[in-house]
């Protein structure tokens, strides 16, 4: 096969995913009708959650995009590229990006705190400084997963699986790292691209690979299970963004195969549990939680990957990545219902309504605050009593 007819076959890949209903593994606008959602239930609820404060800071949301909270203050992103970085206790505006990118954006936003990157969808990187650009850089791959910006370094991951980094201070290129690979498509979402201490984390098809920041070399290397099925598409399972960490623990989802934890420290596989699913998954030391493409929740203990409980009164609703916080796991559906869920048993505790549904992940400030983005982008921050 040559190079034409592998990015003819990419391409063809990219519109068939594009048409994946979030929440759900229902095709619509493909020939297929939606299932019905699941009717809401009935309940009391049994915990207080109270809305600190709310702003409408950005323009519209075209996809999911991702917050990110650094320190006192979370900064968030549009698709047309206005960046803003926000006081987390008050929700007041600290600087607004200034500059013009010229095009919508790829990929969502990394930051640090003080650099701030992101990917235009004419493959051009980004890097702020606070509210100024400071840099630019053209790609050679399109780019989904945003960047991250981590010890004054940026690092960004191609949907071809390629990683490149840069000196985030003057665009210095650093390394490119770019595996072989026997798989010829690639998931057209966010990838994994993390940190752990001094490595750099990230996914390459079904597996989890440490490299090394300086140098782009491969310390280690963990697979969360075997590809299946009869063509290229059934046969995709790159791992889902953002991953969830527990101190030395990092879990994760491979699209349409499995959800699994890796010991870190040592660089193994702890488990591994077959869910086909397509939304990155949530977890602390006692649970890990994940829905499959129908979205029925399932609860895993963190250690062994014992089933703990099972949802699935939220069948086609589509809901969104969850995230666990205060003993809760929460996450939002379609139609901008917030819904709160004990960790403990998987009974609901609290709902609340958004303006609209989400559209970034939700991030945990320091001081306990759980912030979130609806594709209106309106930003809530909300707090427990």
């Amino acid at each position: 096969m040559n190079v034409k007819e592998k990015r003819s076959i990419t391409f063809t890949c990219l519109v068939l995913i594009s048409c994946v209903f979030l929440g759900s593994s229902i095709l619509t606008g493909c020939g297929t009708s939606k299932p019905r959602a699941a009717a809401l239930e009935t309940f009391t609820p049994s915990r207080q959650v109270d809305l600190a404060w709310s702003v409408h800071a950005t323009g519209v949301i075209s996809k999911p995009w991702t917050l990110i909270a650094q320190g006192d203050q979370v900064i968030a992103a549009d698709r047309q590229g206005q960046v803003l970085a926000l006081d987390i206790k008050t929700g007041n505006q600290r600087w607004r990006t200034i500059d013009k990118l010229g095009a919508p954006i790829s990929a969502a936003v990394g930051s640090d705190g003080r650099y701030t990157a992101l990917v235009t969808q004419e493959n051009e990187l980004v890097v702020f400084e606070r509210e100024k650009i400071i840099w630019r850089e053209k790609m050679t791959g399109q780019v989904i997963t945003a960047p991250l910006v981590v010890a004054e370094r940026v690092f960004v991951q191609a949907v071809d699986r390629s990683v490149r980094a840069y000196d985030v201070t003057n665009g210095r290129w650093l390394w490119n790292f770019n595996r072989q690979s026997t798989e010829i498509l690639s998931l057209a979402q966010q990838s994994l691209l993390s940190v752990y201490k001094d490595t750099l984390v990230v996914g390459h098809g079904s597996r989890l690979l440490g490299l090394d920041p300086v140098k782009g070399t491969i310390r280690f290397e963990v697979s969360l299970g075997q590809p299946r099925g009869s063509n290229e598409v059934e046969r995709l399972s790159d791992l889902i963004g953002p991953v969830a960490r527990v101190n030395d623990i990092l879990c994760v989802r491979a699209y349409q195969l499995s959800v699994g934890c890796v010991d870190m420290s040592k660089a193994t596989l702890m488990w591994s549990k077959t869910q086909a699913g397509q939304h990155g998954v949530a977890a602390d030391a006692n649970a890990v939680v994940g829905a499959d493409n129908a979205d029925r929740l399932i609860a895993w203990q963190t250690s062994s990957g014992e089933a703990l409980w099972r949802v699935d009164r939220f069948q086609y609703r589509g809901i969104s990545t969850p995230i666990i916080w205060s003993n809760m796991v929460v996450f939002v559906d379609s139609e901008g219902l917030l819904h709160c869920l004990s960790l403990q048993n998987g009974r609901t505790v609290a709902r609340l309504s958004l303006d609209s549904m989400l559209g970034s992940t939700p991030v945990i400030a320091a001081d306990g605050k759980l912030l979130l983005q609806t594709i209106s982008g309106k930003i809530y921050a909300f707090k427990v009593n």
